[in-house]
């Protein structure tokens, strides 16, 4: 093999410090330069992304407790106005059922009188027939006329026992 010869191991060398050099001072110089500012740059550049992802997370926080006071507020409102609401409601239907019962008592207190008028009247109307009809079968009967006077006041006398 050519590259074991020891013969040709001077000019090799030579050779090898002729490309290496060159291609080491370039990629010293211009490429890892570059390399670098790109790897620096993502690295930076990683940084801000994940401090704007704290910040963002923090301000998320703030935001869901700023939302979730918020809420716990509204609830806390449509709790008392609900409350309000129902003993509004509670204290209109008691004032209705005041407003109904003493309507119903005038009613059944008018219907009561009208009734002991309409009883009153047919008693009335009981003991003028009851005594028509005393006078007309004690007539037919007996054959005698009673005087109506006498007549009235016994009926009077009998529906005034019953009561």
């Amino acid at each position: 093999m050519p590259q074991l010869n020891t013969a040709h191991f001077a000019t090799q060398l030579f050779w090898l410090a002729l490309t290496f050099i060159p291609l080491f001072l370039i990629l010293w110089k211009v490429a890892l330069p570059k390399v670098g500012a790109v790897l620096a740059e993502r690295a930076a550049r990683i940084a801000g992304d994940l401090e704007t992802a704290a910040r963002l997370r923090d301000e998320a926080k703030e935001a869901l407790g700023r939302y979730e006071a918020t809420l716990k507020e509204a609830h806390a409102k449509a709790r008392d106005s609900l409350r309000e609401t129902a003993q509004a409601l509670a204290a209109e239907s008691a004032e209705r059922h005041a407003e109904l019962a003493a309507e119903l008592g005038e009613r059944i207190a008018a219907a009561e009188a009208r009734i002991g008028a309409a009883r009153d009247a047919a008693l009335a109307n009981v003991q003028g027939v009851a005594g028509e009809a005393a006078l007309a079968a004690t007539e037919r009967l007996i054959g005698v006329k009673a005087p109506p006077e006498a007549v009235v006041q016994a009926v009077r006398g009998a529906v005034g026992e019953k009561r």
